[in-house]
């Protein structure tokens, strides 16, 4: 995975380099907007984290350009911790994520991860698993010739499932990333939504795919 850093304060920037580089990552520095700008466009990073007080070009206005023709990039806002309204526009720009300075890299790392984790599906278009194959790009899911016809958060719950195969998911890590992260996790909604998804996804069908962790959640493996 190759990531981008737009940062001008350049012991964080040599800090968060060497612990990414540290954590597996290939790892590239920019110290102004311009310069980062033209990185992001001509090489192909997956995840760009991005200062939003920046000489040149602001981290604000970087964010905008990169929207109009990388729409797929992750993108982490560094924020001040004054700055909320600079937090809200960044997310209007289409950010990923924001993190508020200053911040541990335990929770830098934790950060990246997700969001390396969601993107990556979008990597390969089509996905197999015993004999389901998911088409993420036309949003087409078929069990061996059979087309099995899923709402839109049904797709996205499978999409979760997919990225983590074989990873055992609790119900709030699912809440946080198909629905609302305020949805009440007390609720059964996403007993309700799994549900739903196994009686489409494995109810006809002699292999199932969705499996319950009692006590943990759900695991999305063949058995």
């Amino acid at each position: 995975m190759r990531i981008l850093i737009v940062e001008d304060e350049k012991k964080i920037a040599t800090q968060l380099q060497q612990g990414l580089t540290e954590n597996g990552y290939t790892v590239s520095v920019s110290h102004d907007g311009q310069d980062g700008l033209f990185q992001a466009k001509t090489i192909a990073f997956d995840l760009i984290i991005l200062d939003i007080m920046l000489p040149i070009l602001d981290g604000i206005e970087v964010l905008r350009r990169l929207r109009e023709i990388k729409k797929d990039l992750r993108i982490l806002l560094l924020t001040a911790k004054d700055k909320v309204e600079d937090r809200v526009k960044g997310l209007e720009l289409g950010a990923d994520d924001y993190l508020v300075k200053p911040f541990a890299f335990s929770e830098l790392l934790a950060r990246v991860r997700s969001l390396l984790r969601r993107g990556h599906v979008t990597e390969e278009p089509l996905f197999q698993l015993a004999d389901l194959q998911i088409d993420f790009l036309k949003h087409k899911v078929k069990r061996g010739d059979t087309t099995i016809q899923l709402t839109s958060k049904e797709f996205n719950l499978l999409c979760l499932f997919a990225r983590h195969q074989s990873e055992v998911l609790s119900r709030t890590y699912i809440m946080e990333q198909v629905w609302d992260i305020n949805l009440d996790c007390d609720s059964n909604v996403i007993d309700m939504a799994v549900l739903r998804l196994r009686q489409k996804l494995d109810d006809n069908f002699s292999k199932k795919l969705i499996h319950t962790i009692r006590g943990s959640g759900y695991v999305f493996e063949e058995r």
